[in-house]
Order: structure tokens, then C-alpha cells, then sequence
């Protein structure tokens, strides 16, 4: 006779001193009557040629109806040729070590990124400053879409920190990223951020085209010769000026990249955005400073110390200011003017863009390797030269 809900309610609970009762209902399915009066739902069946018992879950916990489905659910699985209590022993596992939204975005950046990506701490600090504090304990599978523009709202609209709606679109394009690299190498399954669009939720990075005027650049020059000027900053932004180069690329530069004897400062692959090492001449004017710089450093980093990148990116921010310019510039428009200045006196593009770090692209990619020092160091003497004013403007001729 098949259980119901009134017989159970008057079973639960009631003690007894025998051996679990068994009440059989159906499908399988009985209910174990114990001692203490406890009340728990058995599925028996047989698999591979052995009897199983598969206890789903107590009463009232679970109720009948649920146990029913419960025991429905194994016969289908049994159809299909699965234990039953195997499957049930992953599904918990599954539950129980769930990849959370923090998992599977460090899974990206420590998997993917950090051997990819040059910046890519600024994305591991985007994502721990920006997302990790609000949804990195949800587990992925279950974080939804509107968990995610919740965050991306947050960002753009500046409900934690200010207003940063070109953040927000560039954070969503790299968790997009590592959600389908997760996928891809089938460590944890989310689809929730591919309709989404940065038009959705924030504003596309801007293609900036800012190039400081001749006299504003000098200002910055004159600047870096301030004694009473920040230190680190004076310093990185005089090499900045000089080379023309990443921010990371001194932010993160160590005393042994700087040859002295051979007058070259060579990028490692794992400070470059491209992943290629860049070979730089180290113009005579600046060996004083350098020499200087390893000199009173402590560490092994030539400017003593490694700061976040965020800092160094507000503080150039700021500088513009500080200086009187009306126009705002950012460190990264230095290396712009950088390009700029020796493509119009004339230093051949190539040249321009090896000094720049750039990659080459077409055929020169695969067969010129070449580093071209010596025109690099000729670019670089007469690039100083008109930052010195140790030769007039009219004696810059172009390398041809």
C-alpha cells in the first residue's frame, strides 16, 4: 500500500525498539522507520547484477512528493545504464566544489594572461578592486547575467569608487575572455556575459590621439630636472621622455637589463606587451644618470622600487596640471609625442616603431630580425640632441 502524508506525520518521530521498519511505496521507493523515530527515504535497486540501497533524504526535510521525483529521476538513470548513487555522489561533489567567479577569473589571469599580457596585473587589480569584492564568492555556474550588470553598473556609474564607464566596458571584455578560456579547457561552464555588449553596460576605450606641443614638452623635461620634484617619478618620466618606451617597461625594469659596457638596456619578454625582448641603445648623455640610479638603488629594480601601476598612471594624469597645461596628457602621450616628433624629423618609420617596441608586421616579422642598433643609436643621439638643445633645429637631418 502506498505511503501518504497523513501516515508519515503520524510516524515521525514515534520511537520504537525493533529494526528500521520498512514501509515499501513504489517505484522503489521505501521509507525506513528507525528506532529514535527518524524517518528516511531508501531507493532500491539493483546494478551490475547487485542489490543497492540509496537513502535520498529524511522526512519532513524531504517531503513524498520530492522523494517520488527523487526516485523517478533514478530509474532514468538506471535506463540509461548509470548508478544511480554514483551520479548522485557527483552531482553533490560538484556542488561542494564549485568554481567560483573568483576561481575561474584567476584561472585566466594565472593560466592565460599573466604569460599573454604584458599588463596583467592591472586586470588582476581591476578585478579584485571591481568584481571580486561582490560576486567572486558566487559560483560561476550560478552567477546569472544580472549578477554581472549589477557590477558593470556599479563601475560606470560610480556607486563604489568614481565614475568609470571606459573601465567598465574594458573589464567586461576581459572577464568575457576568461569565460570562455574556462569553457575552452572545460575548468568551469558560464555563458552568462556572451550577449553582452560594452554598449550594454559602459563605453568603448577611446582612441586617443593627444601629442604635447614642443614648449609643453619641454616643460615635462625641465620638470624631471627639479631636485624638488618626486624622486621616482622625475626619474621614470626623464626615461620616458628619452625612450620613448612602456610605462611597465621601467615600472618593472631591473638593474641587470642595463648593460653599460655594450651601451644597450634590453626589455625581457615578460615586461613587453608584444612578448618580444626590445633592444635599446642607451644614449651617452643619459650613462650618468643610469649609473647614478643603479648606484642608489637598494633593490635590484633601477628605480629602487616597483608602484602600482595606478599610481604611476594618476600621478602622470596629474602632472599636466602642475605644470599649467590646459590640455590634459597622460604618460602614455609622451611615447605618442615620442613617435610623432621622430617620424617628422624624418627617422625612417621601421626605425620609429623598433625603438617603439612595436611588433612588425608581413613579411619583416617573419624574416627581419633585426634589431638595427646602430640606426636606433644614431635616432636616439639626435632625438637627445634636440632635447638638450645641444643642436639646433636646423641641423636635424633625416636618416635615410
Amino acid at each position: 500500500m502506498a505511503l501518504t502524508d497523513s501516515k508519515l506525520k503520524a510516524l515521525n518521530g514515534k520511537k520504537h525498539d525493533k529494526s528500521p521498519i520498512k514501509i515499501a511505496d513504489r517505484d522503489g521507493l521505501s521509507v525506513y522507520h528507525r528506532k529514535t523515530g527518524k524517518l528516511s527515504f531508501v531507493y532500491r535497486y539493483r546494478y551490475n547484477g547487485k542489490p543497492q540501497d540509496l537513502t535520498l533524504g529524511n522526512y519532513p526535510v524531504m517531503g513524498l512528493a520530492e522523494a517520488r521525483a527523487e526516485a523517478l529521476e533514478c530509474r532514468r538513470l538506471l535506463a540509461g545504464g548509470h548508478d544511480p548513487k554514483v551520479q548522485r555522489q557527483l552531482k553533490k561533489t560538484k556542488i561542494l566544489e564549485a568554481v567560483s567567479v573568483a576561481d575561474a577569473l584567476n584561472y585566466w589571469l594565472d593560466n592565460y594572461a599573466a604569460k599573454n599580457r604584458a599588463n596583467h596585473q592591472k586586470h588582476r587589480s581591476q578585478f579584485e578592486k571591481h568584481v571580486f569584492p561582490f560576486i567572486g564568492h558566487l559560483p560561476l555556474e550560478q552567477c546569472e547575467t544580472r549578477h554581472w550588470v549589477k557590477v558593470f553598473d556599479d563601475i560606470t556609474n560610480g556607486t563604489h569608487h568614481r565614475p568609470a564607464p571606459k573601465a567598465s566596458g574594458y573589464i567586461l571584455q576581459n572577464a568575457k575572455q576568461a569565460l570562455k578560456f574556462c569553457r575552452n579547457r572545460q575548468f568551469a561552464q558560464s555563458t552568462a556575459l556572451d550577449d553582452l555588449n560594452v554598449a550594454d553596460i559602459g563605453e568603448h576605450q577611446e582612441k586617443k590621439d593627444r601629442v604635447l606641443s614642443w614648449s609643453e614638452l619641454m616643460d615635462v623635461y625641465a620638470w624631471t630636472h627639479n631636485v624638488k620634484a618626486n624622486w621616482y617619478y622625475r626619474n621614470l618620466i626623464h626615461l620616458l621622455i628619452v625612450f620613448g618606451c612602456r610605462t611597465q617597461e621601467l615600472r618593472l625594469s631591473r638593474i641587470s637589463e642595463w648593460d653599460l659596457k655594450e651601451m644597450i638596456w634590453t626589455t625581457p619578454k615578460a615586461n613587453s606587451k608584444t612578448g618580444q625582448e626590445i633592444k635599446r641603445p642607451i644614449p651617452e648623455s643619459i650613462k650618468p644618470l643610469i649609473e647614478h640610479l643603479i648606484q642608489t638603488s637598494k633593490t635590484p629594480m633601477l628605480l629602487g622600487e616597483v608602484k602600482r601601476p595606478e599610481a604611476v598612471s594618476l600621478f602622470g594624469s596629474s602632472l599636466c596640471k602642475k605644470l599649467g597645461h590646459k590640455q590634459g596628457w597622460t604618460l602614455h602621450d609622451l611615447r605618442r609625442t615620442f613617435a610623432t616628433v621622430l617620424n617628422d624629423i624624418e627617422i625612417e618609420p621601421y626605425v620609429v616603431e623598433q625603438l617603439l617596441g612595436h611588433a612588425l608586421t608581413g613579411v619583416m616579422a617573419v624574416y627581419n630580425r633585426s634589431q638595427h642598433l646602430e640606426k636606433k643609436r644614431v635616432a636616439l643621439d639626435v632625438w637627445t640632441a634636440k632635447l638638450t638643445e645641444t643642436e639646433s633645429q636646423s641641423n636635424v637631418v633625416g636618416i635615410r
